[in-house]
């Protein structure tokens, strides 16, 4: 993998709406559409990628299809233009692609949400919980009411309707991969709301990890640092400087997280769960 790593430094300065859009981005992410090479490490595995249309969940929904998996990818409805670049990706390299447009934040999106998946492909063996939102704010004094249950519910409330929603569908063998954060364990004062809900999400994965254990289902996190996608240049009043205090000296590319997810799903990863796996350019995680 040769994933383009040096037009991300020194981002020029740019803001897009909430939620953002790949292709307004300069320069757009690589999300392996050209940099990955496949293995056959999921060959016939069937999947779905929660925010799967930009970002971090286009580059796993594409790096799963090249490894040989079938892809499910949930998105807000008004991100079908950038679902569909996704399928696109994911049909080139052979492999079928579901598009369920849901709006996650209610049980009964996400329970309408399995239902979809499991009648499209009978049945599941990786889920990725990876749909989130942020906003930053300056105090606590700004963060609203909407704002703070929003980023409950799509953060953490979510990822319990939708696995709950799913379990009887899992069998042994089958992996549940949560998407939380180095905010979990650096939080930023401006991601206050943001931050904590992915502290739960790492418990949230160590104790179904327990619970889920003596049925072959393992469950795991992945906990990206500073990454190039559409939430930031959305959420952030500036890009500038973003990801250049990470050690490595840079933010990180979409396809250098879906690795991770990748290794997880993989039978590679066979006695591995209940594990949170940094992706943060070296940054702490513990």
């Amino acid at each position: 993998m040769n994933p383009d790593t040096e037009s991300i430094k020194n981002l020029p300065e740019q803001h897009q709406e909430w939620p953002g859009r790949t292709d307004a981005m300069t320069p757009v992410p690589d999300h392996g559409e050209t940099s990955y090479t496949g293995r056959g490490r999921l060959e016939g595995k069937r999947t779905l990628v929660t925010g799967g249309d930009s970002g971090i969940g286009r580059a796993t929904a594409i790096a799963f299809a090249k490894e040989g998996a079938d892809v499910a990818i949930a998105f807000l409805p008004q991100e079908q233009e950038d679902a569909e670049e996704t399928r696109k990706q994911v049909e080139a390299a052979g492999r079928r692609c579901v598009l369920v447009p849901t709006d996650q934040r209610t049980e009964q999106a996400n329970i309408d949400l399995a239902a979809k998946v499991i009648e499209a492909f009978g049945g599941l063996d990786v889920l990725v919980n990876n749909a989130g939102y942020q906003m930053v704010q300056e105090s606590l004094e700004d963060i609203t009411a909407e704002q703070l249950e929003r980023t409950y519910a799509t953060n953490i409330f979510s990822i319990f309707y939708l696995t709950k929603a799913l379990l009887p569908h899992l069998g042994e063998g089958a992996s549940v991969i949560n998407c939380t954060s180095i905010q979990a364990f650096q939080p930023s004062e401006t991601l206050l709301d943001y931050a904590s809900t992915k502290a739960a999400i790492n418990n949230f994965t160590v104790n179904l990890a327990a619970q889920l254990g003596d049925r072959g289902i393992r469950v795991n996190a992945v906990a990206p640092g500073p990454i190039w996608t559409p939430l930031q240049p959305s959420t952030k009043p500036s890009v500038e400087g973003f990801g250049m205090n990470a050690p490595l000296g840079r933010p990180g590319q979409p396809i250098e997280v879906a690795t991770a997810f990748v290794y997880l799903a993989s039978d590679e990863a066979s006695y591995v769960s209940g594990t949170v796996l940094g992706v943060t350019g070296g940054k702490p995680v513990f």
